[in-house]
């Protein structure tokens, strides 16, 4: 009761400050971009979105980020606030966050709550028409790390096709983006669109979740060009410059701020003989393979939780510790990838699958020019006119100043 009532408080005062609804379109918040400490999370606006779902059946796609910062799940939260939660949806690494990459997420109930589990990183990874029978309104309320590879931007893009099928509310509860400062890679060829990409956006996006959802809702990227029923609840306080360190893991293999910004560079390397640190407590913040010209920094990776059967298992690798690098001045590189692939004796042998390593880069570009041996310059200068095309159509959908 106590907690309820604390909890009662803490709307009561949000939804005073906050009772008229703002423009989820064309208009860039505005804020100190040097601070976060005025920060304010989407879910956080609790009298922007409680109307909206007074007297509705709800859904959640939600896993162990959707936190207020106090630590309270905003599952437990609108339970406590007598809002008829029916399902919750689970993505990549599950509902609690602590599956492996690629580990099938099955079906199940919450110990906490009772309520079901639905997965939407298994046998369906699109929400079905009878499981979203019963629900009026699905909730999005995931961390996202901004990187085009991380699947959780994909279960939204299914989630919002299935609410567009379907003719269901989809509430997006915008959260940082904590690679958000800036844009870069080449932009995805939809003829290589997959889970670790569907839409055609730089590697490096600049978006949140809520700006992307609008994008891909503005220029069609759901299936039959249908759009979704979307309403965005923006984050206050939050600029594409404000710097955002995460309270919570977002996933197992990206334990903390300098992997999370290393991510984009380095998750290249997944279909290749280097390993990312998997099966380590330093990942993505270390590569290493078995070559010793890779580099002195020494580590073997094991099987441990949420790192099942890591590449390279056992076996000593040679690399770089990456882990003083200064993330802020070397953003999205492809400079370890050239060093690697250069060092490689055999490299017929570098790529571990040529179709995964493609479906990563969004095309064979990146691929085809490293194998014909050109600079990180020349590579950048190919992709460059997409990017600055897919950076003016951006505009359309920013929510907050760069």
């Amino acid at each position: 009761m106590t907690y309820l009532l604390s909890f009662l408080l803490i709307w009561s005062t949000t939804a005073c400050a906050f009772s008229k609804p703002e423009q989820t379109k064309n208009a860039a918040i505005q804020t100190d971009k040097n601070s976060s400490a005025n920060l304010q999370l989407g879910l956080e606006r609790i009298g922007e979105y409680l109307p909206l779902l007074k007297g509705k059946q709800v859904g959640l796609v939600v896993n162990h980020t959707t936190i207020f910062s106090n630590g309270t799940h905003l599952a437990d939260s609108l339970l406590a606030l007598g809002v008829q939660v029916k399902t919750i949806f689970a993505p990549e690494h599950g509902f609690r966050g602590e599956a492996s990459a690629g580990d099938i997420i099955k079906n199940g109930r919450d110990t906490k709550t009772g309520l079901p589990i639905v997965s939407l990183y298994g046998k369906n990874k699109k929400p079905t028409p009878e499981q979203l029978k019963e629900l009026d309104v699905v909730i999005f309320d995931i961390q996202d790390v901004g990187v085009r590879y991380y699947t959780y931007p994909s279960t939204m893009h299914y989630v919002m096709e299935a609410c567009a099928e379907n003719n269901k509310l989809c509430l997006v509860l915008d959260r940082p983006n904590p690679n958000g400062d800036y844009i870069d890679g080449p932009v995805l060829n939809p003829a290589y669109a997959s889970f670790v990409g569907l839409n055609p956006v730089p590697i490096v996006h600049g978006l949140t979740s809520g700006e992307l959802a609008l994008m891909i809702n503005g220029e069609g990227w759901l299936a039959g060009r249908k759009t979704c029923n979307l309403s965005v609840i923006p984050c206050l306080g939050y600029t594409h410059q404000t710097p955002y360190v995460l309270p919570v893991k977002p996933s197992p293999n990206l334990p903390n701020q300098q992997s999370v910004r290393l991510y984009a560079s380095i998750c290249l390397f997944e279909p290749t003989i280097v390993s990312v640190g998997r099966g380590t407590d330093t990942q993505f913040q270390v590569i290493g393979g078995p070559v010793k010209a890779f580099g002195d920094y020494q580590f073997t990776p094991v099987d441990k939780p949420g790192a099942q059967n890591p590449p390279n298992e056992g076996v000593l690798c040679y690399g770089l510790d990456l882990r003083s690098v200064d993330t802020q001045i070397e953003k999205f590189t492809l400079k370890y990838l050239i060093d690697f692939y250069n060092k490689t004796p055999d490299k017929t042998k570098f790529f571990t699958s040529e179709k995964f390593f493609d479906n990563l880069a969004g095309s064979d570009l990146i691929r085809t020019m490293l194998k014909a041996g050109k600079s990180e310059a020349e590579i950048k200068a190919a992709y460059a006119p997409d990017l600055e095309k897919y950076k003016e159509m951006r505009k359309k959908y920013v929510l907050y100043a760069d």
